[in-house]
C-alpha cells in the first residue's frame, strides 16, 4: 500500500462519519425548532376529518416547515359554533396553520385518539410535539 492510498483509506471514513453527524444533527434540529410554527391549534371534528384526509400529501412534503390549508374544506362543509375563549370571545376554528414535520404527525396521533371531542371546536397543544 503507498502512502496516499494508506492516507485515503483513514481519511474516507472520518469525512463519511462527519458528514452523517452533520446531517443527523440539521435533520432533529429542523424537525425539533420551528420558530414560526403554531403551538395549537384549534379545530373543529370537519376540519379533523379533512386534515387527516390531506394527511398522506402534507407528509410527503420536505419541507422543513409545512403549510396546513384547510380553508377549502370550511366552505363545504357546516359551520359550527366556536368555543369561548378566557376572555369571553369566541374562539374559531384555524383553517391555516404552519406545523414542523414532527407537529403534523403529533396532531394526527392526537386527532386520532379515541373519545377526543372536537366540537364545536377543541384546541390541540402542539408545544410538546418537536
Amino acid at each position: 500500500m503507498t502512502p496516499l492510498s494508506s492516507m485515503r483509506a483513514k481519511l474516507i471514513p472520518a469525512i463519511a462519519v462527519v458528514a452523517a453527524g452533520l446531517f443527523a444533527v440539521s435533520s432533529v434540529t429542523a424537525q425539533t425548532e420551528c420558530g414560526v410554527c403554531d403551538q395549537e391549534v384549534v379545530i373543529n371534528s370537519d376540519l379533523a376529518t379533512c386534515f387527516l384526509e390531506k394527511y398522506q400529501e402534507l407528509a410527503d412534503r420536505t419541507d422543513a416547515a409545512i403549510v396546513v390549508d384547510l380553508s377549502e374544506c370550511s366552505t363545504e362543509r357546516s359551520v359550527v359554533a366556536a368555543i369561548p375563549g378566557p376572555d369571553g370571545s369566541a374562539v374559531e376554528p384555524k383553517t391555516e396553520f404552519l406545523l414542523s414535520r414532527a407537529q403534523l404527525d403529533c396532531l394526527k396521533a392526537k386527532l386520532e385518539e379515541p373519545g377526543l371531542a372536537l366540537d364545536p371546536s377543541a384546541r390541540i397543544d402542539l408545544g410538546s410535539c418537536g
